[in-house]
């Protein structure tokens, strides 16, 4: 009967999550243990309608080529969401070209939309955004269409339908999508503060910092070095990372290490010890006890954890 029914994932530790939206390359670092998440995945012929239950954490993803990605929030919480290092209480929607990225941290649970249609979008008028996403405020009510129309298409799609049917309900509905984003970017309004998320220039300078960073978490990190390497001051260094990651540089590298320290433990490790030297920690009670506070478990038993898989 019903071959267009959404599949749903959903987790209960931030160790089994998965990104199941297709066509994002996707890294994130949690700041919590336990989350009770959730993906619901439509793939409709030319499009895909994701809704996610997401928890505590930092992103960072890409697009893959060939695709336009469409993202907005689904409930009302007054805690804006910190995308490319902008964070208002407004009524957005955001786009993604093939290739874009784009970075996010997001504080506490939250809900979140996005259309991915295949191939990408270029003859409807809508902004362009290919090295990065771009961020546009748009009216309340714009939004609000496009959020009922989403759990609209969900619900639908989940009722029973002959198969001679399928096509022509998942075209309509891909062309209903279509119409509210066109709305949505028709009521963009004008907004200064969009301008700073949107600087592709200082949004590439985070990525190549964060590139360095990546290279060798093990080594101390020398401000002065990576400055030097990027051709910046220090203050704009540190200034940058603060903007994007909403911390200091320290601070993010840091809660980025124990995650990663977590994923080898539960790899199955040869010994704490060495995980812990290989990631940078040398004062190992002092890691012991952050590990402990991040993640409320000592990382023996995430070692033994992990054994037992």
């Amino acid at each position: 009967m019903n071959s267009i029914a959404p599949r749903v994932f959903r987790f209960s530790d931030v160790d089994e999550f998965r990104n199941a939206i297709r066509g994002l390359n996707f890294e994130f670092t949690p700041f919590v243990r336990r989350i009770s998440a959730e993906q619901t995945i439509l793939s409709l012929p030319g499009c895909d309608v994701n809704f996610t239950r997401a928890f505590p954490r930092v992103v960072d993803a890409q697009l893959v080529e060939n695709c336009t990605a469409i993202g907005f929030t689904m409930d009302e919480l007054n805690v804006p969401i910190r995308f490319n290092g902008s964070q208002r209480a407004r009524p957005v929607i955001v786009i993604g070209s093939g290739g874009a990225a784009y970075t996010t941290i997001e504080e506490v649970e939250r809900q979140i939309a996005s259309v991915v249609f295949r191939p990408g979008v270029t003859d409807r008028g809508w902004p362009h955004a290919t090295s990065s996403f771009k961020i546009f405020e748009t009216t309340a009510a714009s939004l609000n269409r496009l959020r009922s129309l989403v759990r609209e298409v969900l619900a639908a799609a989940s009722e029973p339908i002959g198969a001679a049917d399928v096509p022509l309900k998942a075209a309509a509905m891909k062309e209903s999508l279509l119409g509210a984003v066109d709305d949505a970017f028709e009521s963009v309004v004008a907004a200064r503060w969009t301008l700073r998320p949107n600087d592709e220039r200082n949004f590439r300078i985070f990525r190549e910092i964060r590139a360095l960073l990546s290279d060798d978490l093990s080594q101390p990190i020398y401000s002065e070095e990576i400055a030097r390497k990027l051709n910046l001051s220090v203050r704009t260094l540190h200034d940058v990372v603060r903007r994007y990651r909403g911390m200091s540089l320290h601070r993010y590298l840091r809660l980025r290490r124990l995650w990663l320290v977590r994923q080898r433990l539960l790899a199955g490790a040869d010994s704490v010890k060495a995980v812990a030297l290989a990631f940078g920690f040398w004062h190992l009670s002092d890691f012991s006890r952050s590990y402990r506070d991040q993640f409320g478990e000592t990382p023996s038993q995430t070692l033994e954890l992990g054994r037992q898989r």
